[in-house]
C-alpha cells in the first residue's frame, strides 16, 4: 500500500498533458531532453523542467552518457504499477515515437 500523499502527487504530475506524454513516450523507450524537442512544441529549459518533476519524484531516471542525459522509467519505483495501469487507459504515443525516430539522425545527441 502506497502513501495517499505520494499519490496525489504522482497524481498531480501526471495531470499534466505533457508529462503524461512523456511517461508514456518513456513507456516504450529512452530519451534525451533533444528528443523530445522533437515533438513537444516549448524550449528546451521547458522540457528538462518537466523532467526535473518527474525525476524529483522518483517516476523516472536518469543516466549520463558524455555530455547527454538520457531518461527512462524509474522501474524500481513504488509507482511503477500505478503508472502502469494509468498509461493502460491513454492512447499509445507511436505516432510521437515515429518523430522520434524520424529525427534520429539529425538530433544534436546522435
Amino acid at each position: 500500500m502506497m502513501d495517499v500523499e505520494r499519490v496525489s502527487q504522482a497524481l498531480k504530475l501526471l495531470g499534466d498533458k505533457t508529462r503524461l506524454t512523456m511517461v508514456g513516450i518513456l513507456k516504450h523507450r529512452e530519451c534525451c531532453v533533444c528528443e523530445f524537442l522533437e515533438v513537444f512544441d516549448m524550449s528546451q529549459p521547458s522540457v528538462s523542467q518537466h523532467l526535473r518533476k518527474l525525476k524529483d519524484a522518483g517516476l523516472v531516471r536518469e543516466e549520463r552518457r558524455g555530455q547527454w542525459i538520457y531518461y527512462s522509467l524509474n522501474l524500481q519505483s513504488d509507482l511503477y504499477a500505478l503508472i502502469e495501469d494509468i498509461l493502460e487507459h491513454v492512447p499509445d504515443q507511436n505516432d510521437k515515437i515515429q518523430v522520434i525516430l524520424n529525427c534520429a539522425s539529425n538530433t544534436c545527441c546522435n
